[in-house]
């Protein structure tokens, strides 16, 4: 990012006691971005989340290796058959759901995401998922939108996670993985536990684009 190209206002990642809201304020004039926590007077802008959204750690307390290999068995069959009708590598699917919610289909976090793949109320009712607690429901609906990211993203895995996570306006905005502790923590957790799958079973070009940008 050149020095024209952005230009930050305030502590974009940081909550200050006097905002009013949660968003960040994006700007372009004559070719210049700029980010503000405040709402501009005049001109149009678009509107960004300042943080990324939290997974549902609380299902993941006190959890071991035993137990977690033993919840990620039972959706097996379910994620693969997402994965291969979406054109996105079960492993991928797989490390998303740990990360998000530690195979737990009742999770639901602090930002209001629920289910195994963490499906947030407007996001679901766009997929046309009824029960986000249904795990198949979830799933299928979760591997679908996590397929739009990719795609929106030209298959680079580190942006389209971090769109799922953060948002998609977000990662346009940034042009990269936005600067926000959970969003960075979040990308980083899936991308290892992905390398660390078989490449053997890992569908074609995905798993390569993965690499590339990682």
């Amino acid at each position: 990012m050149g020095c024209r190209e952005w230009v930050l206002i305030g502590l974009l990642a940081v909550a200050a006691p006097a905002l009013a809201d949660d968003w960040i304020y994006v700007q372009r004039q004559d070719g210049v971005r700029s980010f503000s926590d405040r709402k501009p007077a005049r001109g149009s802008y678009t509107r960004i989340p300042k943080q990324g959204r939290a997974t549902a750690t609380a299902s993941c307390a006190g959890l071991t290796e035993a137990l977690m290999q033993e919840r990620a068995a039972l959706y097996a069959p379910i994620i693969h058959k997402a994965a291969a009708k979406h054109g996105v590598s079960p492993q991928l699917v797989s490390a998303v759901i740990r990360v998000e919610s530690c195979y737990d289909k009742r999770a639901v976090s602090r930002s209001g995401a629920r289910g195994l793949m963490q499906l947030m109320p407007g996001t679901a009712r766009d997929l046309g998922v009824h029960d986000s607690f249904d795990a198949e429901q979830n799933i299928e609906g979760g591997v679908r939108y996590l397929a739009r990211m990719l795609e929106r993203f030209d298959k680079n895995v580190r942006l389209g996670l971090a769109a799922y996570n953060a948002g998609p306006e977000t990662v346009e905005a940034f042009q990269d993985v936005p600067p926000y502790p959970d969003t960075v923590s979040y990308v980083t957790r899936i991308l290892k536990l992905y390398d660390k799958a078989s490449p053997a079973v890992t569908a074609p070009g995905v798993r390569a684009a993965a690499a590339r940008e990682s």
